[in-house]
């Protein structure tokens, strides 16, 4: 074969080095949009810290905050108690607040379970109220035969 008709060898890594590259530009596009991805539940908890901090702080400064030292000095000791409190809690074991975040995360999934599928049955019941919006049962009474307010359900969560 001659020079001119080789072709030379492809890079392998190109389509890796390509895809790495598209994907750091998406990555930065979204950060510009929609602002830093959250941290860790532990960073978040540090920040969240700060806010209640610096929301405390700022009630007792500049002519509308509240006035009293006494009252400013036991905010300031009790928010100072917090924090000693719970960094050393964050230190130790930041992936505590990870597992406690996503362990809430699974709890409220099913609790929106368990209501769903009463939601589901209480508005597919309306549709077959009678006046007064009772059931009505093959008697034309109530869903039980009674004749007071409608029947009450016990939701069970377990």
């Amino acid at each position: 074969m001659s020079e001119a008709t080789e072709r030379p060898a492809p890079d392998a890594d190109a389509w890796a080095d390509a895809c790495a590259e598209d994907l750091a530009a998406e990555q930065e596009r979204r950060r510009a949009q929609y602002g830093p991805e959250p941290g860790s539940a532990a960073e978040e908890l540090r920040k969240l810290l700060g806010a209640v901090t610096d929301k405390f702080a700022g009630l007792f400064d500049g002519p509308s905050g509240l006035s009293g030292m006494a009252a400013q000095g036991a905010v300031q000791q009790l928010i100072s108690q917090a924090k000693a409190a719970v960094e050393p809690v964050i230190e130790r074991n930041p992936e505590v607040f990870d597992h406690l975040a996503a362990a809430g995360g699974e709890l409220l999934a099913a609790y929106r379970s368990a209501v769903e599928g009463h939601e589901k049955r209480w508005t597919s019941d309306a549709g077959r109220t009678g006046p007064g919006g009772k059931g009505t049962g093959p008697d034309g009474t109530g869903r039980d035969g009674d004749q007071g307010p409608g029947p009450t359900e016990h939701i069970d969560l377990d």
